[in-house]
Order: C-alpha cells, then structure tokens, then sequence
C-alpha cells in the first residue's frame, strides 16, 4: 500500500516557521514527507532539513518524496526524544525551526494489519516503531482492570472506562483477546445502547488509548518538548501539531512555562528564583484548521497549531 497522509494545517505551519533559506529544519515527526517537502522547497543549497520517524514505511515513503533535495536532506529513523543524541550524531547545535506533527497517520490507520483501526478484524498490534517488542494485545491481556481503567479514563476521556475495563478483564478469563474484532465487541457490549447509537464509533477512544499508553506518546512529548526548545538558534520557532486534548495541554502549559518560569511567589517585588524566560509563545490561542480545510480531510477535525518562539535574553 502506497504511504498516503495528508498534511494537516500546512500552510499555517509553513507561514509560522518562518524558513530563513540558509537554515537548519528538524521534523520530528516525517511521515510521508509533506511538511519536510514544502520546507525544503524554501531553502537554498546551504539549508538543511533533518527528518525524523520510527516507522520504517514512513521513512521509506518520505525519502522517495524528498529525494529530489539530495544532499539538504539527512533522514534518521529513531523517536524525536533522542533528538539530543540524534544532533550530536550529526553534528548540528542548533536548529532555526522544529516541527511535530503528533498522532497516527493516514498511513498507519487505514493499513489495517498495522492493528489502529477499529473498522476491520486484525491481529492486535499499534505499534508506530515495529522493532518494538510489546503490543496492544499485551496491554489487552496483561494489565490489570485497574490499570486499563486508568488509561482509558485518563487517555481516551472515555466516561465508560471502568466497565469496559471490566469487560476486557472478564473476556480475557475465557481466552486471550488477539483480534481488534473481538476487542471492539467487548467495548460494544459495555457501553449502552442509547449511547452507542448517538456517539461516533463506540471503540474509537479505548483504541486511542491503547495506542497513547503503547508508543508512550505523552510521556515522550513532555520529556522532549523543553529540549527541542533549547535546541533552537535566536528567533527560531517550535511549531506543534495535536490531535488530542491532553496533547495539547501539555504543550500548552509547556510553553507557557518557558516563556514565564519565575516560580517566585507574586509579592515578591523582584525575582530571585533566577530562571530566565527562553522566548514567547506566538499562538495565545492554538490555530485550527479552516472550513475549506475540514471539508477536504476530515481527520483534520481536532488539530491545533501552537507555536513557541525562542529568545535569547541580550547579554
């Protein structure tokens, strides 16, 4: 199958970056290439863009798209959390411009034997990296209902997360749960009708939460976004993609810390806390798609832009 993914908020995250032709680019989410393409259209000889992704088809996808920028171009197939070590590697201190697309791709989703999709019968898998050694099928079978409560309450804001955690549990006493059909009858099963019948697909956020707690999405966002922000030259910019309401907060919040890290309590009349603010946050309320934009590509629904500039305080 060919690797299909249609980028969302493209031109806002383009225009947000602000492309200087000599820069240095990092997507630390590639995918099938399409941001990384329109970066790479704007730089010079002497730009660079480094792409990033765990998903070998992802990787294989964008490198024919971008073959065409030779040499501007560096792809490395690893998580954005390792973008220390990623840059180390090849040498690069600072970048003028990062971008994370977050969530599944078209890709990921509509290949069904990758095991996202709740549409068809397939193996449980979900895995974004399959060097990756666990599965969905082992958070299915091996947590406890306490622990698949939490993750569904917590990662999917699903208000019927106790019973279908229940449900999983008492299933998987008779046989081990193996298929996403089998999984989405359970769901089914402890969800009400009523609610079935006005809601979207009633196995839609325990997936999503399956697959947040799987590839770590949340955590790996949290422990990164600070030194991504670090990595960045003087007026660079960090532009975000979400999916997802707790995705977003955090980036958010994030953000909002960096650009005012004073912890002094509010009576103090100067600060002595000594953190300094690493630059501004751009978007005050996030960018989301247009009209035009949601009628084309429907998955384009629930994503924010947020964009965070760096600033270096003058010596």
């Amino acid at each position: 199958m060919e690797f299909k993914h249609k980028s969302v908020l493209l031109e806002e995250t383009i225009e947000a970056l602000q492309i200087k032709p000599d820069g240095i680019y990092i997507d630390g989410t590639l995918g099938g290439g399409g941001h990384s393409y329109e970066i790479c259209k704007r730089l010079s000889e002497r730009g660079r863009l480094i792409g990033i992704d765990q998903d070998a088809d992802a990787i294989d996808a964008a490198k024919k798209r971008l073959e065409e920028f030779g040499d501007k171009v560096t792809v490395v197939r690893s998580n954005y959390c390792e973008i220390k070590e990623i840059m180390s590697r090849l040498g690069i201190e600072k970048a003028d411009g990062i971008l994370l697309d977050l969530g599944v791709s078209s890709y990921q989703l509509d290949t069904a034997e990758r095991g996202f999709t709740y549409r068809e019968d397939v193996p449980l898998d979900m895995r974004m990296d399959q060097r990756q050694t666990m599965t969905a099928r082992d958070i299915v079978n091996g947590y406890s209902e306490k622990e698949l409560y939490r993750i569904i309450r917590d990662y999917g804001e699903d208000k019927f997360a106790k019973n279908i955690a229940k449900h999983i549990v008492m299933a998987r006493q008779k046989k081990e749960l193996e298929t996403t059909g089998e999984l989405i009858e359970i769901i089914k099963n402890a969800i009400p009708a009523k609610v079935r019948a006005a809601g979207g697909h009633p196995a839609k956020r325990t997936f999503q939460a399956i697959r947040i707690e799987l590839n770590r999405e949340l955590d790996v966002l949290r422990d990164s976004l600070g030194d991504m922000i670090d990595f960045l030259n003087d007026g660079g910019r960090m532009c975000v993609i979400t999916f997802h309401s707790l995705e977003d907060r955090i980036v958010k919040t994030i953000f909002r810390e960096k650009e005012d890290p004073c912890i002094c309590p509010r009576e103090f009349p100067v600060c002595i806390c000594g953190r300094k603010s690493k630059g501004k946050v751009i978007t005050r309320k996030p960018i989301i798609p247009s009209e035009e934009e949601l009628l084309e590509n429907k998955r384009a629904k629930s994503s924010k832009l947020r964009v965070f500039e760096r600033r270096y305080e003058e010596k």
